[in-house]
């Protein structure tokens, strides 16, 4: 899959129930779809908008930019500033004492931080009338240090929650990484990133202080997100040349052990897996998931990326309309096995 997503020809797969897909993402009217775009072998073989939407709109992902972020830590690890398993060098925690010295940044991909925080995600969350912490990350003057000074709850790698404070702690490693090479920060994701894979319409929101919070205010366009889904598809590689280490892709894609552990192998790294049937898709699917119903899936046995975006209202009929194109997607595209 090169700059751009060419049209496919129907030669290998079942062009009609292509169409019939799209046209289940779309109904009935209240799914509220506003983007549907399939590729197959790194080739557009469907797309279609909804009202006021085109191929270049830049369409809100929410927590989709949590694997944005997944992806630019991959980045600077292919370059050698960061690996997995070293102990996340944030400033905050280098006291001698700080137990936090020990998060590695594989744990903070994995959700495994240890972090405390209150999230309505947790299992044992009871709203009592206030707002969860989770959601203050979009409104603190800084996030990354909001972030940086929650203390510790459980040791790191133990247990897996869904919490915006890992994923806004790796948001705050990129930038620590690209300013001590003395770069620009806010235009790493697009010349490192983006503009490689020929993405456009990338949309990455700051907090008041300049850092992105890709965990939840990112947008781009339904192409877009496609071209990013199948960069892992294709392992990190886009055009001949390696953007992501190899088998980043594969560990992204793997259940992390702390979610494992609790009965819950549904969390990889930043990315959403399969392994629960969501969708009508085989197990070995795994996912960018935003709030309202916004996804990217890869589908490595079936060598298909789709990307459905809509409006927020239309979450939960878009969720179903998703789900029946998906099952019509499994018939039209033949399975590597």
């Amino acid at each position: 899959m090169g700059d751009r997503l060419p049209a496919q020809r129907s030669a290998g797969y079942d062009a009609a129930k292509v169409a019939a897909a799209l046209d289940a993402a779309f109904a009935p009217d209240d799914a509220l779809t506003q983007a549907f775009v399939v590729t197959w072998r790194g080739q557009l073989i469907g797309e279609r908008y909804g009202l006021g939407a085109t191929s270049n709109t830049p369409l809100e992902g929410w927590s989709m930019g949590k694997s944005i972020i997944a992806t630019l830590l991959g980045v600077l690890m292919q370059q050698d500033d960061y690996t997995l398993d070293q102990p996340a060098p944030i400033p905050e925690w280098q006291s001698p004492n700080d137990p936090r010295r020990n998060i590695r940044i594989r744990d903070i991909m994995q959700m495994s931080s240890g972090l405390r925080i209150r999230a309505e995600q947790d299992p044992e969350y009871v709203y009592d009338g206030r707002l969860p912490d989770h959601w203050y990350y979009y409104t603190a003057p800084n996030a990354f240090a909001y972030a940086a000074t929650r203390p510790q709850q459980w040791a790191p790698g133990k247990i897996g929650r869904y919490r915006n404070t890992d994923p806004v702690l790796g948001s705050y490693l990129v930038r620590l990484a690209v300013e001590r090479r003395g770069e620009n920060y806010h235009s790493f994701p697009q010349r490192a990133l983006f503009d490689r894979l020929g993405i456009r319409s990338a949309v990455l929101e700051t907090d008041a202080s300049g850092n992105f919070l890709s965990q939840g205010a990112d947008l781009m366009s339904g192409r877009d997100w496609a071209r990013l889904g199948n960069l892992y598809l294709q392992d990190g590689m886009w055009n001949g040349q390696r953007i992501l280490p190899q088998g980043f892709a594969r560990f992204v894609s793997t259940p992390a052990p702390s979610w494992e552990a609790d009965g819950r192998p549904i969390y990889g790294g930043f990315f959403w897996l399969n392994r629960d049937k969501t969708f009508p898709v085989p197990a070995d699917a795994y996912y960018m998931a935003g709030a309202g119903g916004q996804y990217t899936i890869i589908i490595p046995s079936h060598d298909l990326v789709v990307a459905r975006l809509g409006r927020y209202a239309g979450a939960r009929p878009g969720g179903d309309s998703l789900r029946r194109a998906l099952s019509l997607l499994m018939e039209a595209v033949p399975s590597k096995r």
